[in-house]
Formats: C-alpha cells, sequence, structure tokens
C-alpha cells in the first residue's frame, strides 16, 4: 500500500504476481491503472476505486493486491452493465470453462460500477450451473477497471480458482430483527430505489414515528437502524440514504409490495469474534482472506473507535486485505451494511 496514491511504493518488492487487484481513489484511479499495466502488462488485473485496508486502512491512496502462486484466473468485463450485461455473458461463460471453475476451489470476485442486482443475477446465471460463489462491491463513482482499461459503466470480474486447497465466502449481519413490525412496500420507484408508502402511509413519517427521530436524524439512524428485506431464510439489509419528500431513498432496490422489517444494530465486537471463530473451525489452514466491508460499517467502527481493533481480528485469521463497498455481492445478493468475504486454503 502507499498512503501518499504512489503505485511505485505499493508495489516495490513485488515480482512475478499471477493476478492483482488495484483498490484506489476516485481522483488518481485512471492514472493508477496506467502505471501499474505498465509496470505488469502481462499480469491479469482488476481494479476499482475505494477505501482499502490490511492491518490499517487507506484511505486516499492506493492498495495493491497480489496473489503469488497457486491459483489459476482469468478476468473479464461486462459492459453496458446499467441497460445490458447479458449481452457480455458469454465472456463469462468461457472463462469458466478456461478455469475449470468448480464448487469448493473457485470463487468470483466482481466489482461493479452500479446495477448491482441484474449484473448480479447475470453473472450468478452462469456461476450457479457448477455452485461457483462470488463476493464482490460497488465501486466508488462507478469507476472499474480491467488489464490497464478503465470501464465506466461495467462490471469487472476475476474467476480464481485455488490449486492447492478450497475457498468458501462468507458474509456478516451485525443487525438483528426489532420488534415484530412488518411493513409492505408501495408507491416505490424501482429506477431511484425509492420507497414512498410503507402499508400505506409515508414512509418518511413510518420511519420517524417508529424510532422518534426528526428528518435530520434519519440518514444517521440508518447505521443503527437499517431496514431488512426477507429473502428466504435470509434478510438483505436495506440502508436509508437520503429523505426525498415523504420518501426515502435507499442505497438498493424495493419493490412495489415486497415485505420489509426493522432492523436493530446487535453486539457487533461479539458478533465479529464468532465469525473469525467459525472461519478459524472451518479453515484451520489459511493462506489468504478478501474482504468487503460497506462503507456504513466502517463509519461506525469508526466513529466507536473500533475500526482497528477490527482490523487486528481479522488479521488473527492471516493475510488478510479488504476494500471498503458501496454495497456487497454475495453470490446473487446485493446487500447493504454487511461484511462479505471469500477465504483461500
Amino acid at each position: 500500500m502507499s498512503l501518499s496514491g504512489d503505485v511505485k511504493e505499493a508495489v516495490r518488492g513485488l515480482s512475478n504476481p499471477q493476478f492483482i487487484m488495484l483498490l484506489s481513489n476516485s481522483a488518481q484511479f485512471e492514472a493508477h491503472v496506467k502505471t501499474l499495466q505498465g509496470i505488469f502488462p502481462k499480469v491479469p488485473s482488476i481494479g476499482c476505486a475505494g477505501m482499502s485496508y490490511s492491518t490499517k486502512v487507506v484511505e486516499k491512496g492506493v492498495g495493491i493486491v497480489a496473489f503469488y502462486d497457486g491459483v489459476s484466473v482469468a478476468v473479464n468485463v461486462l459492459e453496458q452493465a446499467s441497460v445490458m450485461p447479458v449481452k457480455y455473458i458469454r465472456r463469462l461463460e468461457k472463462d469458466v470453462e478456461t478455469v475449470k471453475a468448480s464448487q469448493n476451489d473457485t470463487v468470483c470476485i466482481d466489482f461493479c460500477s452500479g446495477n448491482d442486482a441484474c449484473v448480479l443475477n447475470t453473472i450468478y446465471s452462469v456461476l450457479k450451473k457448477r455452485g461457483v460463489s462470488l463476493v464482490g462491491g460497488t465501486s466508488e463513482d462507478g469507476k472499474v477497471s480491467v488489464n490497464g482499461k478503465v470501464y465506466p459503466d461495467a462490471a469487472v470480474y476475476a474467476l480464481i480458482k485455488n490449486l492447492s486447497g478450497r475457498v468458501k465466502v462468507y458474509k456478516e449481519n451485525i443487525y438483528h430483527k426489532m420488534g415484530n413490525h412488518r411493513f409492505v412496500a408501495s408507491k416505490t420507484d424501482k429506477a431511484n430505489y425509492m420507497i414512498g408508502q410503507l402499508n400505506g402511509r409515508p414512509a418518511k413519517e413510518v420511519y420517524q414515528d417508529l424510532l422518534h427521530v426528526s428528518e435530520k436524524q434519519i440518514q444517521s439512524q440508518t447505521f443503527k437502524n437499517p431496514f431488512g428485506k426477507i429473502n428466504g431464510n435470509d434478510t438483505c439489509i436495506v440502508s436509508i440514504k437520503e429523505v426525498n419528500g415523504n420518501a426515502l431513498c435507499c442505497f438498493r432496490q424495493v419493490n412495489d409490495s415486497d415485505v420489509l422489517i426493522m432492523l436493530e444494530l446487535g453486539d457487533y465486537k461479539a458478533i465479529v469474534k464468532r465469525t473469525v471463530q467459525m472461519i478459524r473451525k472451518e479453515f484451520p489452514r489459511i493462506s489468504a482472506v478478501f474482504s468487503i466491508n460497506c462503507l456504513f460499517r466502517y463509519l461506525l467502527f469508526s466513529e466507536n473507535h473500533y475500526m482497528q481493533e477490527y482490523l487486528q481480528e481479522m488479521a488473527a485469521l492471516g493475510n488478510h486485505v479488504g476494500v471498503v463497498g458501496y454495497g456487497e455481492h454475495y453470490n446473487d445478493q446485493f446487500v447493504n451494511q454487511s461484511m462479505t468475504c471469500v477465504v483461500f486454503e
């Protein structure tokens, strides 16, 4: 890493990598992509704009994640993410064949510029046939790259096959159900991720009345009380982005007739310890962990002076690095306020 954003400083001592992930910042992203490609022109790479971390956080600089050996990798791009990513699905199908992707040893890591739910449905339609898992996230300002080229409206991905062990993906949720409140969404605007009404009343009023907060407090209250969307046996977190009149604008899509619940923040320190213990139990020998932490989790942990302790907890697993995303991907799910990660044996 380089806190000042110097790619050459960040890659000092790096020789013969098999695959690289570039985690940059919006202002320097294009320049970093070009510089990295110049240094490692033949090494497959994907990149996004976002804060990165290992044992400390790089807020404005650059982080480089390199896989040295023991992996087979294919990288590529699905263009036109906002309108028709499925048009490029043959690329993914070919790459799955190339790396001989299989359930226990292959993972897909993706970085997306937006329209995440549609992109994930597209990608997972291919991956699920082989049981291949996925983790990823939304890039800051919609900037992603693959092999030295920047794409403004796309999803880039790396299919990584572990040649000497298993891989497994995890999702961590630090929220639980609050009471027995159930809300049916209506007057939604799918394009703008807007909820107009809940149970027939203005969404803003429902949220305010339940939590006794002012309109100004809604944006920060979502750190403690986001909505939850029931998805089978799972709950997907829906964060509030801002108030728009009497409606609530969110970070993920909510449709008419979707049933939402209210969530509240749990004992996140204990939950993180449990996650680490579970991973350790399932993977006695870990070579690497790559995680995506939501921006809201980063802000929550930072406000509570827990971020450094969190990184130390995760570092106990071994080589742990990651990126702060504007939305997290877990198989075919687009979630908010979560952590997703992949563990390599």
